[in-house]
């Protein structure tokens, strides 16, 4: 899944799922994207207050959940206690935030994950160990990236975890980023989409790393990025991306 294939169509990634459509980064939304027929989904880690490895984007709870305050000084029974489902629309309400285990159990046989582990401005020491463990007790070392745009944590799971596949996101265009990749020991280049041009495929291929756009939903975007020959693509939106490889396949 994460090397690169030389003429193969570029694999379609979920965003959190597809948060276009339900709430990110729950199973709605897991669901949503494996119904539209992704070949992965992109996910992100916190660690709880005690200890917990549980999937959720920012920091704070204030903007997808009705719950307040900073993830990672809750407990995670605190945090099954809030909605995550309701701010995106009331039927799906009831939607809770899934402990990273528990979306490992429900991906084996679905889908491959990429899973974005975060950490400033409030880090979480020892989360990666907690990644590494949950992903080899699952037994999806071969189904699961794990990424970071902290670098010092892709080389550390890289460190702990030979066997995992890892990349290096990026939201501005590195003057070296074959240096950068491989200076953290990753599989794979994760570029924000605008920053993703001939040059630095070219690049990453002719070194072994496989390349990965995020987040794109527009369908001329897409389009050039298929043009470029890149892995995969990640929107928010999976339909479109699905829709522009038929047509580009003439499918």
């Amino acid at each position: 899944m994460w090397q690169h294939r030389s003429g193969g169509r570029p694999r379609v990634f979920g965003h959190r799922g597809a948060m276009g459509y339900a709430p990110e980064n729950t199973f709605a939304s897991f669901e949503r994207a494996v119904e539209i027929g992704v070949d992965a989904i992109e996910l992100d880690v916190h660690l709880t207050a005690d200890g917990e490895v549980v999937v959720i984007h920012d920091h704070e709870l204030d903007r997808t959940t009705d719950g307040e305050g900073i993830v990672g000084e809750k407990t995670l029974a605190e945090l099954k206690s809030v909605d995550a489902g309701r701010r995106f629309g009331e039927e799906f309400t009831g939607q809770r935030i899934p402990t990273l285990g528990e979306v490992l159990e429900w991906a084996q046989g679905r889908c491959v994950l990429d899973i974005e582990i975060k950490g400033g401005p409030w880090p979480y020491p020892g989360l990666e160990a907690k990644v590494v463990e949950l992903i080899r007790e699952h037994e999806m070392t071969d189904e699961t990236m794990v990424i970071s745009f902290h670098h010092p944590t892709v080389a550390t799971v890289k460190s702990l975890a030979p066997e995992i596949a890892v990349g290096t996101l990026w939201s501005a265009r590195p003057l070296d980023p074959v240096g950068v990749a491989r200076g953290a020991g990753a599989n794979a280049i994760l570029p924000m989409w605008p920053y993703c041009d001939a040059e630095t495929v070219e690049r990453a291929h002719l070194a072994g790393l496989s390349v990965h756009p995020w987040t794109v939903s527009e369908p001329r975007a897409i389009e050039r990025l298929i043009a470029l020959g890149v892995d995969s693509i990640c929107s928010n939106h999976p339909d479109v991306v699905v829709g522009a490889l038929r047509k580009h396949s003439g499918g």
